[in-house]
């Protein structure tokens, strides 16, 4: 069975109604992403940090999966999938899909700030005063900028074993992610799923590019599959 490996980003929520992490501006909801996003914003404003978190995970629990998580989901019928999202949403596995790699954390998780490897499913508000079993502050099980990305070699493992490659919803601009595509065999071919492509198919080898967006663009590339 080939092994797909689909890259997913911002793009593929916002069709779900989720909003993209920031603004044109660089804002998200009138905060700089720094104050939100950082161990230095967590330090300073923690009661700030945990209503940013909060109010997205509300979000996140009124939308549902769109057509394109659900036609990856479906690949697994055919192939053995495995997705690495920059996502924190969990729209992937409610759609189906089974094995999910989530490079910056996952909102709908918990974890202490005294050891990052207790971590809690957490559908409810995060407030000043939960603590771990060690009485430390639990804090969003995410990624922040600044901090390490703990799967990113697992990651590049994953894409390097790849049969085929798609990139769904990603620009591939946010580093380590966006270096990903790099570790693909050479003659696997890429598959590039964005309504405005900022790079070209004679830029990498083998790549094939669908301007259009999530939902429009995964059923023409499962029709395109049938010809690998």
């Amino acid at each position: 069975m080939k092994k797909i490996v689909v890259l997913t980003g911002a793009g593929i929520s916002a069709e779900s109604g989720i909003s993209t992490f920031r603004d044109a501006d660089g804002l998200w909801e009138g905060h700089d992403v720094m104050e939100v996003a950082s161990p230095q914003g967590w330090e300073n404003n923690m009661a700030l940090v945990l209503d940013f978190y909060n109010q997205r995970r509300k979000q996140l629990l009124e939308v549902k999966p769109n057509t394109a998580h659900h036609a990856i989901a479906e690949l697994e019928k055919n192939y053995e999938v495995t997705i690495v999202t920059q996502n924190v949403d969990d729209l992937h596995e409610r759609a189906g899909s089974t094995r999910v790699i989530h490079l910056h954390g996952e909102l709908l998780k918990a974890r202490s700030t005294f050891d990052e490897n207790l971590v809690f499913d957490w559908k409810k508000d995060i407030k000043i005063g939960d603590f771990c079993e060690h009485n430390h502050q639990l804090r969003p099980h995410i990624v922040w900028f600044g901090e390490a990305v703990p799967l990113i070699d697992t990651a590049i493992e994953i894409v390097s074993q790849a049969d085929i490659l798609m990139v769904v919803g990603t620009s591939m601009q946010v580093y380590p992610a966006a270096g990903l595509i790099n570790y693909k065999k050479t003659n696997t071919p890429i598959f590039f799923i964005d309504p405005q492509p900022n790079i070209s198919e004679n830029s990498i080898n083998g790549l094939k590019i669908i301007a259009e967006k999530a939902t429009v663009g995964l059923p023409i590339v499962v029709n395109l599959l049938a010809d690998i």
